[in-house]
C-alpha cells in the first residue's frame, strides 16, 4: 500500500530512495530490516515538506510552495531557491508567516542586505534594514514615499551599486489592486536585431535620479540629485549567475554615452517600449503573507498604484546590496556626492524619493 501511494503521488524515485536508505542502514547495524510505523510518519513528513516550483509566467515568474521561510533552511533548500531564482527571476512564496527578524534571516541568504540609510524615514523603526513601503498612516500623516516606484525601472540604478536582490512581504493589502509588474529584461534583448544587440553591446547610458517621476517641491528634487550625480552603466549586463545578457535601458536613462540628448532619446523611448511587451511581463497579484523575490540585474518592475488610496497597503521591504560598481558621469561629482545635507528636515523628505 504505501508502494502504491508513492507511484501514485508520482514519488518513485524517493520511495525507491528512502527504502535502499533504510535497507543500507540496517544492514549496516546488522539488523533484521523492519519497515515501522515510525518510519512511515517519518518518509510522510519528509514528502509533504518537499520544495515545489510552480511557473507563473510565460517569460518569468515562479511560485514556491513546499518551505516555510520561518525556519532555518537546509543548503539543499536554499541552493534550489537560488537555482530557480536565476531562472525564473521572480519568485513567491505564498502564505508565509514572517516577522522582521525571520525576513531578515532569510534575506541574509542572498547577500550583503542594504540599511537604507540614505532613507531613514521610511525605515523600520526597530530595524535598519527593513524598508517599509506603506501607506499606513504614522502621526495620522501617510508617508510621503507611499507612490513610488510607478514607473518601469530597476532598483538603484541611479546609484554606483545598483541593488541585487529585492524582497517584500506583504502585511496588508487593498480590496483589489495594488499590483506589481515585472518585465524580463533578458527577453527584451534577445529580440532584438543582431545589428542593435551589437550596436548596445559597445554601448553605456547614463542613469539620472531627476527622471524619477514621484513628485516633490523642486528645491527637494535638486538636492536629492545633487546627492545621487548621474552614473554610467553599461547598456547591456552580463548576469553573473545564468551569464546571460539583459538589456540594462530603462525609462530612468538618459542618453547614451558619446550621444547627445537628442540623439538618445528615440532609442531609449524604443528600447524602454519594447522591453515592456506583454509577452514578457509577469503581473503578481498580491496576497497577505507573499514573500515576493525578485533579481534586479535581469528585470524592470512597477507598482501599478490601482487601488483606493483609503484601503491599506503595507509592505515589508529588504534588499542585497549589487555585485557590480558602476561610475560617476562626472568623477568631480563623487566629493559633492559625499557631502551630506544641511538641513536634517531636507535630508528626510529627501529620503522618501529613494525607490
Amino acid at each position: 500500500m504505501f508502494a502504491f501511494y508513492c507511484v501514485e503521488w508520482g514519488m518513485r524515485d524517493l520511495f525507491i530512495n528512502f527504502i535502499t536508505t533504510l535497507i543500507v542502514d540496517k544492514i549496516q547495524k546488522a539488523e533484521y530490516y523492519r519497515f515501522t510505523a515510525t518510519d512511515f510518519c517519518w518518509f510522510m513528513e519528509t514528502l509533504m515538506k518537499k520544495l515545489t516550483v510552480k511557473k507563473l509566467g510565460y517569460s518569468l515568474g515562479a511560485e514556491v510552495l513546499g518551505v516555510d521561510l520561518s525556519e532555518p533552511l537546509s543548503e539543499d533548500q536554499l541552493r534550489i531557491i537560488r537555482d530557480v531564482w536565476t531562472e525564473h527571476q521572480v519568485l513567491v512564496f505564498p502564505k508565509q508567516e514572517l516577522g522582521p527578524e525571520t525576513l531578515l534571516t532569510f534575506s541574509r541568504n542572498f547577500g550583503e542586505l542594504d540599511n537604507f540609510s540614505s532613507q531613514p524615514f521610511n525605515r523600520h523603526p526597530e530595524y535598519d534594514e527593513i524598508f517599509m513601503l506603506s501607506n499606513k498612516p504614522i502621526d495620522g500623516k501617510i508617508p510621503p514615499g507611499s507612490t513610488g516606484g510607478q514607473n518601469w525601472h530597476t532598483d538603484l540604478s541611479y546609484t554606483t551599486r545598483p541593488a541585487k536582490a529585492t524582497l517584500v512581504y506583504c502585511v496588508e493589502k487593498p480590496l483589489v489592486g495594488g499590483d506589481t509588474m515585472f518585465a524580463n529584461m533578458y527577453d527584451a534583448y534577445d529580440t532584438l536585431s543582431p545589428v542593435l544587440q551589437q550596436f548596445l553591446d559597445n554601448m553605456e547610458a547614463v542613469h539620472d535620479v531627476n527622471l524619477i517621476t514621484a513628485k516633490r517641491p523642486p528645491e527637494i528634487v535638486a538636492e536629492f540629485a545633487r546627492l545621487n550625480p548621474p552614473v554610467v552603466h553599461p547598456a547591456v549586463r552580463v548576469h553573473p549567475e545564468s551569464k546571460r545578457k539583459a538589456l540594462y535601458v530603462n525609462p530612468r536613462t538618459r542618453c547614451f554615452v558619446g550621444m547627445t540628448e537628442a540623439e538618445s532619446a528615440p532609442l531609449i523611448k524604443y528600447l524602454s517600449d519594447h522591453s515592456i511587451s506583454p509577452k514578457f511581463i509577469y503581473r503578481h497579484r498580491w496576497s497577505v503573507g507573499d514573500l515576493v523575490m525578485w533579481d534586479n540585474r535581469c528585470l524592470t518592475h512597477l507598482a501599478v498604484g490601482d487601488f483606493d488610496r483609503s484601503e491599506i497597503r503595507h509592505m515589508l521591504r529588504t534588499s542585497t546590496m549589487g555585485d557590480y560598481f558602476g561610475r560617476y558621469e562626472d568623477e568631480n561629482a563623487v566629493a559633492e556626492q559625499k557631502r551630506t545635507a544641511g538641513d536634517k528636515k531636507l535630508a528626510v523628505e529627501l529620503s522618501t524619493l529613494h525607490d
